[in-house]
């Protein structure tokens, strides 16, 4: 059973959907090309649902040929930056933050083949969990007890150093993102590939977004 506190939270996510220029789209076999180095091309990803969270899991598949510092998926709130964000320091190198407090996960990689991340945090433990291209990272400990602010931006293609901008170029992706999707629980490792595309916030499915500066949406290279 749904709260009575939730449907104003809603209607005024559809209000606010409606007085900006954004799109609600089927995604399936497609992807954001991010073509070129700059501090104005982004997509803003909007939940189905605005919450805060204790538990959640992130998923998304990604390629990039750069070497350089960047930016993969960035949730920031006005009272907090880097709520949620997946950072990439070095080659191999996953900066994972929640509530601007980070962990990090290494792993070889080849960087002619794509990224499939996957990231579980739950607020009880602290424990965050990191798989790269069905293999887990490990386990590592952040921010238990914490409760990610649920009224964001949430952002791909730049790193949010306030909230909704203060973009700096050399951190901002070049490459190609697909397959982005955000749950409001931890989903069990057997089911994270299944589960892929439909998390009940950010659902590639049926997403809502809106397209800044210059992304291109093309059908996607790779499964």
């Amino acid at each position: 059973m749904k709260s009575t506190m939730e449907k104003p939270i809603v209607g005024l996510l559809f209000l606010s959907i409606l007085s900006r220029s954004v799109s609600q789209i089927d995604m399936k076999g497609k992807a954001f090309i991010f073509p070129q180095e700059s501090s104005t091309a982004y997509v803003s990803l909007i939940p189905q649902v605005v919450k805060p969270l204790q538990n959640f899991t992130l998923c998304l598949k990604a390629f990039t040929d750069l070497t350089r510092p960047y930016s993969i998926f960035s949730y920031n709130t006005r009272t907090k930056d880097n709520e949620i964000l997946l950072f990439v320091e070095h080659i191999g190198e996953y900066m994972f933050y929640v509530g601007n407090s980070v962990a990090i996960f290494k792993a070889p990689t080849n960087l002619s083949d794509p990224a499939h991340i996957c990231v579980n945090w739950e607020s009880g433990s602290g424990i965050a969990e990191f798989w790269l291209n069905g293999k887990a990272l490990g386990r590592k400990g952040l921010r238990k007890g914490y409760t990610v602010g649920g009224e964001a931006k949430i952002i791909i293609g730049q790193e949010q150093d306030s909230f909704g901008g203060h973009f700096d170029a050399k951190q901002s992706f070049v490459g190609e993102i697909w397959d982005v999707s955000l749950w409001d629980h931890v989903v069990p490792s057997e089911e994270l590939l299944a589960s892929c595309n439909n998390g009940n916030l950010i659902n590639w499915r049926a997403l809502i977004h809106e397209d800044n500066g210059y992304v291109v949406t093309k059908p996607k290279l790779w499964a």
